[in-house]
């Protein structure tokens, strides 16, 4: 059995734990057993992925008393009817409070896991086994759990921390080709908000990244987490640095909700919203034409959308964008570029600013010039 490639530690005190990195990881006993504290182990997968590596998470679960489900696949699923079956395969199998959750799949059942686990008997552990890339880099690290309601993304849901992360970065051969620009897009993002010299690297190594070389894809996985790790043992809770993580998340919603999910992939609507968020940022002055330009054009060398659908107008919009974890006193805030690689979160705008950038972003009529 292969060894993982790097092990990186995210520093929370009683809370820390690993992420293991490397390929062939999926089916290492080692891996799993010193993070699985008594015999029962719940495996939480969709119709997707559990026919590709179900059987591998279970051969290396051998020993303990090892039960599924298995959840339709896609974000449309992400709500609170499809998260309860979590439950009923539970208590079905009559788990107890030392069971623990492996949430085997991408960032929706992550998420659901994670949650389910925050919440069955009131808190039991669990372990995050992503298998895309998006899941990999970004939503298995960092104890963000949650549901989405028809109101919007991810409104419902609670901080619970993994025991481990198992990226297996050979499951990414099994990605589809839009799932792993999806992907991709939350790789981009790192560059942007904190480290220049990564964005430089991912606009070097674009060809191999969607080539879906090894060694590219493992440092991109490597560098992505290592980034994600620093910030949350910085602030677990989001109360300060931790917002950053959501640059272009604040328009991405906005889309996914008022697209319908699944319409749009997360990463897609991130895209979008890093674009949306990239020419905010120009129109206050604050990030300057050719650094604007390279961020729209290295997501869309991933052939990620850049532009944003129209929804209902800039102030449907604005509507959405107001139902965001971020908005405070019915402020909404927003994470904008100084430069890349220097990320801020900041109110320091007129609303009217902010509805004429969307209005330009949508090509609707009347929007004012920058500048």
């Amino acid at each position: 059995m292969a060894a993982p490639a790097r092990t990186l530690e995210v520093d929370l005190g009683e809370r820390s734990y690993p992420i293991y990195i490397g390929e062939d990881l999926i089916a290492d006993p080692a891996l799993y057993r010193p993070h699985v504290a008594a015999s029962q182990v719940m495996i939480v997968s969709n119709e997707t992925v559990a026919p590709l590596y179900l059987a591998r998470v279970k051969a290396a679960l051998e020993g303990f008393r090892v039960a599924e489900v298995v959840l339709p696949d896609g974000e449309i699923y992400k709500d609170l009817v499809t998260w309860n079956r979590i439950f009923d395969a539970l208590l079905e199998h009559r788990f107890g409070r030392d069971c623990t959750l492996v949430a085997l799949g991408g960032g929706v059942i992550g998420d659901m896991a994670g949650f389910a686990a925050a919440c069955y008997q009131r808190g039991v552990d669990f372990i995050q086994v992503p298998t895309t890339l998006l899941a990999q880099v970004d939503s298995s690290v960092g104890g963000k759990t949650g549901v989405n309601h028809a109101a919007g993304k991810n409104m419902i849901g609670a901080f619970h921390q993994p025991r481990a992360v198992i990226a297996d970065t050979s499951t990414l051969s099994t990605l589809p080709e839009r799932e792993l620009a999806a992907g991709l897009a939350e790789v981009v993002k790192y560059g942007l908000i904190r480290d220049a010299d990564f964005f430089d690297w991912i606009e070097q190594h674009r060809l191999q990244l969607l080539a879906r070389d090894a060694a590219a894809l493992s440092e991109a996985v490597e560098r992505s987490c290592l980034s994600k790790a620093e910030i949350v043992a910085a602030d677990e809770r989001e109360s300060g640095q931790r917002a950053l993580l959501n640059l272009g998340h604040t328009f991405g919603h906005a889309i996914e909700t008022g697209a319908g999910y699944g319409n749009w992939l997360h990463g897609e609507a991130v895209a979008a919203g890093m674009v949306m968020a990239a020419e905010m940022s120009h129109r206050l002055g604050w990030l300057d034409a050719d650094a604007t330009a390279r961020i729209a054009s290295l997501l869309r060398g991933f052939d990620l959308p850049i532009d944003p659908p129209p929804l209902s107008g800039a102030d449907g919009w604005l509507e959405l964008m107001a139902v965001d974890k971020k908005v405070q006193n019915g402020v909404i805030r927003l994470v904008l570029l100084r430069a890349i690689g220097h990320a801020v979160v900041s109110s320091d705008f007129a609303v009217d600013q902010l509805r004429d950038a969307i209005a330009a972003a949508i090509g609707e009529a009347g929007e004012r010039p920058v500048g």
